[in-house]
């Protein structure tokens, strides 16, 4: 056995910390992951690099801001030549392992991983791209309203079918871990497509929650001219004048989503008691994590792609009992920081390993050796609802929101954290508005990345036309399985098959 660990990334999609117990909500009912939280420790203000899925995956993956790999939006082409989180853990040794989504765009659907189990629940191609030429476009792939009016129970739904899968084969991948005879360690990360939208859960998890404890949004629907402008746009996009949205609707949209957060949090303790079954839970250090979070009616607004907290702000967990003393971190930190701070605490980077990653690592702040270092969060939002590049900016209590199109935003955190008032024009605050203003300067070229933007969706819609002319080759992920190979066949030894199936042995 080598003396490096193992890791585990166990992501939620679209979880917001704003509803789970260990950020303080006091209905939803998420032990597992309280339990993560109690005994490891937990980043309190953490922020997802772009308020969008394939983006977020992109740039945590590599841990690289999503406009330094034209991580741009949905459709967003993902290069094979950008070395991920999977290749310094392959490089280093480890067998690395994906299960479930990651929304990868391209012919290449491995990225660094040697092995993955399922396909993802989104397209491969260039099917969504974006056109910030007509803003006031409804694509027919673009979700509205619906989800939030036809909230309620299901049996089973297109995403329950598929975190379902997830959740078998994520627990069958630790299985083949813990009998296989391989000594490497490991890297696996199981990604669930739950809490995201639609609002649909099973009965059983509908029931954990009464409707009257359903908490209504903190901040009430802002009317549509005291908006910003780009809550305006998001306002716009999702058709929302079109629908009246009254509090039966966003108790059961919330009530379907919690329900959900204990759906994957039922398939987290089935990880972690897989893990102890195993014996694996001795070195393995658990990293729980969303690629962004949910609005869930603060405002007036549903889904992401805002800079407002519920949207823009990931619940971050490391467990690791025995390495990692508990506790929490005020600090402001994002999902670049993730990379360069798991190249640490498993043994350094690779020989060879690029250095140039926009994160930075975290492993001062987990094992308390200091207070000081990360509190930078910076982030951006090149898709869908956009006209021009959003820039974020969190330090220290301040927020900066920044567009080229827009006026900006400046809020203090501390005093506000609802972040009803925007300080931007105010004389006490001027300076640390010009502050924030020539970060956002010094760090992006607007104008060009506007063009860059701009000249990037022309050229994949014009591909995504192309490409379905004729016969339609698809990039989605196949999951191969060699049925010949698997369970009992009568060129393998069967008392061969049941001691090697067979765990402990």
């Amino acid at each position: 056995m080598t003396d490096k660990p193992n890791v585990l990334l166990i992501m939620a999609d679209q979880l917001t910390p704003f509803a789970l117990g260990a950020y303080g909500h006091a209905t939803v009912q998420s032990p597992n992951i309280d339990k993560l939280a109690e005994n490891g420790v937990v980043f309190d203000s953490a922020y997802c690099n772009s308020p969008l899925c394939a983006p977020s995956r992109f740039s945590l993956l590599t841990g690289k801001l999503p406009s330094n790999i034209d991580a741009f939006d949905n459709a967003a082409y993902f290069p094979s030549n950008r070395p991920t989180m999977a290749h310094h853990f392959r490089a280093r040794g480890y067998a690395t392992s994906l299960i479930g989504k990651m929304h990868f765009i391209g012919p290449d659907q491995l990225h660094g991983f040697e092995d993955r189990r399922t396909t993802d629940i989104y397209p491969a191609d260039f099917g969504w791209v974006p056109d910030w030429t007509s803003p006031e476009r409804i694509d027919w792939w673009y979700h509205g309203m619906a989800s939030v009016l036809n909230a309620g129970v299901a049996e089973t739904t297109n995403q329950l079918d598929f975190d379902d899968a997830v959740g078998f084969h994520a627990v069958r991948t630790l299985h083949d871990i813990a009998r296989a005879d391989d000594d490497r360690p490991f890297f696996c990360c199981v990604s669930f497509t739950h809490p995201h939208d639609p609002y649909v859960t099973r009965r059983k998890y509908w029931d954990l929650y009464d409707a009257a404890r359903i908490d209504l949004p903190r901040v009430p629907a802002i009317p549509y001219a005291e908006m910003d402008p780009h809550s305006r746009r998001l306002h716009d996009l999702a058709e929302m004048a079109n629908v009246e949205i009254t509090e039966a609707h966003i108790r059961n949209a919330r009530r379907a989503y919690y329900g959900n957060v204990s759906y994957v949090d039922d398939w987290i303790g089935r990880l972690l008691d897989t893990l102890a079954a195993t014996g694996l839970d001795g070195n393995t250090l658990v990293v729980f994590m969303s690629d962004h979070g949910d609005m869930l009616g603060e405002r007036g607004l549903w889904y992401k792609m805002s800079f407002h907290e519920w949207s823009c702000r990931i619940p971050l967990l490391f467990h690791w009992p025995g390495t990692l003393p508990p506790g929490r971190v005020a600090n402001n930190v994002s999902a670049v920081d993730l990379l360069p701070t798991l190249n640490d605490l498993t043994g350094g980077p690779a020989d060879g390993a690029p250095d140039d990653l926009d994160g930075q690592s975290l492993a001062p702040l987990l094992d308390g050796r200091s207070a000081q270092g990360a509190d930078l969060v910076q982030a951006e939002h090149l898709g869908e609802g956009a006209v021009a590049p959003l820039f974020m900016l969190r330090r220290g209590r301040w927020k900066y929101v920044a567009c080229e199109v827009d006026p900006p935003q400046l809020f203090d955190l501390d005093a506000d954290p609802d972040e009803l008032t925007n300080l931007s024009g105010r004389p006490e605050t001027a300076d640390v508005e010009a502050a924030f203003a020539g970060q956002v300067a010094e760090r992006w070229d607007a104008p060009t990345l506007h063009r860059r933007v701009l000249e990037d969706q022309r050229r994949r819609r014009f591909l995504d036309g192309a490409l379905r002319q004729g016969r339609f080759a698809p990039w989605d992920f196949q999951p191969a399985e060699d049925a010949g190979e698997r369970y009992m066949r009568n060129h393998l030894n069967l008392n061969e098959v049941e001691e090697k199936a067979r765990w402990p042995r």
